[in-house]
């Protein structure tokens, strides 16, 4: 069986069928309280968030909260090296122990070796660049196409 309960308006409290009691406001809006004391509390217009006797106080300065919740253990994220497609972790872990004049040497090798084959492969073009706009003069410009009367 659930009993229905309310919350105190003023201390935080539960407030169990048959106790309390219960005042509604010219503005027609009811507050429940557990006590004539917080009545009157109320009443004086005193905050509870001041009254260390009330949930409100106790929430807001960690009271009562030790036994309940423990500090959560932080894990420790563990990096793990994978291999990359194209270089297994062998490669990987070489090429990190590497000098790095050891590799700054082997970077600029094949730097060398791509502009030579970008060379290569301009001087290639120039080559067919030469010999493609005698071919291109023999051949005429079509004539331009003019309106037609077809709709």
């Amino acid at each position: 069986m659930v009993v229905k309960t309310e919350l105190c308006n003023f201390s935080g409290f539960r407030i169990y069928p048959g106790h309390g009691r219960r005042y509604i406001r010219g503005d027609s809006k009811p507050f429940w309280f557990i006590s004539g004391k917080s009545h009157a509390d109320f009443q004086m217009k005193r905050n509870p968030r001041k009254l260390d006797w009330t949930q409100v106080y106790r929430r807001l300065h960690k009271k009562g909260t030790l036994e309940e919740v423990q500090k959560r253990r932080v894990r420790r994220t563990v990096k793990v090296q994978r291999a990359i497609e194209g270089a297994d972790l062998a490669a990987i872990k070489a090429k990190r122990n590497q000098k790095p004049e050891a590799r700054q040497a082997a970077r600029e090798s094949a730097l060398r070796e791509v502009k030579e084959q970008k060379r290569k492969a301009q001087a290639a073009k120039q080559t067919t660049r030469e010999k493609a706009p005698k071919a291109k003069a023999a051949q005429s410009k079509p004539a331009k196409m003019g309106k037609s009367s077809k709709r």
